[in-house]
């Protein structure tokens, strides 16, 4: 079996949330801001939105922009979760991503046909900054979840954002090998964002179904960059592109 790594946002996530089950933060209290945490614990602002997203989603935080991070509970939530650090676990990682393979393409078609002039403005934005940061990994991983972050928003349904949102979060990991492996295999980077822009048109132009198709080839590119064993996906895959051939146009 192999060793789970213990990484930073597991290190600063556990003592927050042993803080705040010690009573150091009440109920209601407010928490540092993000910059003040960061400097407390000597880690990023990209660490910091994941612990708060991980303690959001055990019910310890609620979390809103602008507004900061206010103790909900001190009893932990026990519901749905994913563990944030895979290893070199495929297996899990893959089980992980193929959810967010299936969740993702409904949440694009919904998006294409709910989205509002600022939904597609917000992507759009998000796209060109994509675009200005092709070879930065760091600002790339964090467009990327925030491209996608976007999309769910755009589903005008706060379950799906929420959700998305933090299986974008845990699979931070998987992003961050991702573009990694783009940028030392070029032209790697341009065909990711094609795909991104691919996305985007489809939802641009209300089309539900070229959305979900959209997704569906970006992240299932994704996962074999990745390396991932996604069993008898290929069948889907392929019974999907009969289907479209054999559709009326």
């Amino acid at each position: 079996m192999a060793t789970r790594i213990t990484t930073l946002t597991d290190q600063v996530a556990q003592h927050l949330q042993d803080e705040i089950q010690r009573g150091v933060y009440e109920v209601g209290a407010k928490l540092p801001s993000g910059r003040e945490l960061g400097r407390m614990f000597g880690v990023s602002q990209a660490v910091i939105r994941e612990v708060t997203e991980r303690l959001r989603s055990q019910g310890l935080i609620d979390s809103r922009q602008g507004s900061g991070c206010i103790v909900k509970s001190r009893i932990e939530t026990r519901g749905f979760r994913v563990q944030g650090a895979f290893g070199d676990d495929h297996a899990d990682l893959a089980h992980v991503f193929e959810l967010r393979l299936d969740l993702e393409s409904s949440a694009a078609a919904l998006a294409a046909v709910r989205r509002t002039d600022a939904d597609v403005a917000a992507l759009a934005s998000v796209l060109g900054r994509l675009e200005d940061n092709l070879y930065d990994l760091e600002a790339g991983v964090e467009l990327d979840i925030a491209f996608h972050t976007a999309m769910a928003a755009a589903t005008r349904n706060p379950h799906y954002l929420n959700l998305l949102n933090y299986l974008n979060r845990q699979l931070r990991e998987a992003v961050h090998a991702a573009r990694h492996n783009a940028l030392t295999h070029a032209p790697l980077p341009e065909r990711v964002q094609r795909e991104h822009v691919a996305v985007y048109e489809a939802i641009r132009a209300g089309d539900p179904e070229a959305a979900r198709a959209a997704v569906l080839e970006h992240l299932e590119a994704a996962a074999i960059h990745l390396e991932l064993d996604l069993p008898q996906r290929k069948v889907l895959v392929a019974h999907r592109f009969e289907d479209s051939a054999a559709a009326p146009h």
